[in-house]
């Protein structure tokens, strides 16, 4: 692939994406979403990676949303136009391989595309989450929409509605389950690398399946989504018994949150 917006390295089945546009705090450009569906289209497509670790270059923002003066292509039939999140979320390109965020800075508005679709979500303690849309005038819909379904709905509607006057604060993320761990910022890239190795050490057809069942329940009923749980075991189990000899699996080395 021929990248210029973004960095993309794979070692031990973990592929590193990181934002690499610092000078504009990482804003997403046209070029920037055609980059993320090849990305994208690699990590279905590649066996080899079973886990994809996403974060931001520079000190500043993991990423403020769109580059505005840049901007991206919409189409001039309004209804011909299509979301940013077909090109930059994992799980709209069918992408079932586990995303690990590690966010430091500026977290805002068009950064939530990733940051919804995250499966696990780490900061570092300056962090702060925000979306900007309503003060300059903007509907804020895609985003916060995303939002509802990983925070208290209370808490998605007070970050879209107060805009750039409040910002979430890393403490504040790691108490309404934005965040699972906040983590100095020095550690922060080794410890999201450190738990994608975890988890790619496990038989990838079954943390692919159980990304897959868990998110594809959130647009089910609760009977639906068990029953379609219940054919995703039947799929991956045989696979993933396969994959792991279940006496070599070590017991007593865990660790406590």
């Amino acid at each position: 692939m021929d990248l210029r917006t973004v960095l993309f390295e794979v070692a031990d089945h973990v592929a590193t994406v990181t934002l690499n546009r610092p000078e504009v705090m990482n804003g997403f450009n046209q070029r920037m979403l055609e980059e993320f569906a090849a990305v994208w289209e690699t990590v279905k497509a590649d066996d080899d990676i079973r886990v994809v670790v996403l974060r931001g270059a520079g000190e500043r923002a993991f990423c403020t949303g769109m580059d505005v003066k840049e901007g991206i292509d919409r189409h001039p039939n309004a209804w011909s136009q299509t979301d940013p999140g077909e090109f930059l979320s994992p799980k709209l390109n069918q992408v079932w391989k586990p995303l690990v965020c590690a966010v430091h800075g500026m977290a805002a508005g068009g950064a939530f595309y990733w940051l919804n679709e995250a499966d696990i979500l780490i900061c570092s303690p300056e962090a702060t989450f925000f979306d900007p849309h309503v003060s300059y005038g903007l509907t804020a819909a895609l985003e916060p929409i995303g939002l509802a379904r990983r925070v208290p709905l209370g808490e998605a509607l007070r970050i879209a509605l107060l805009g750039l006057d409040e910002r979430v604060s890393a403490a504040r993320a790691l108490q309404i389950g934005l965040v699972s761990e906040v983590v100095e910022r020095g550690e922060l890239w080794a410890r999201a690398d450190e738990i994608a190795r975890i988890i790619a050490a496990k038989p990838p057809a079954v943390i692919q399946g159980t990304v897959r069942a868990i998110w594809e329940s959130l647009d089910a009923t609760r009977t639906q989504a068990l029953r379609t749980g219940l054919s995703y075991t039947q799929i991956g189990n045989p696979v993933g018994k396969a994959q792991v000899e279940r006496s070599a699996v070590e017991r007593g080395r865990w660790t406590l949150r």
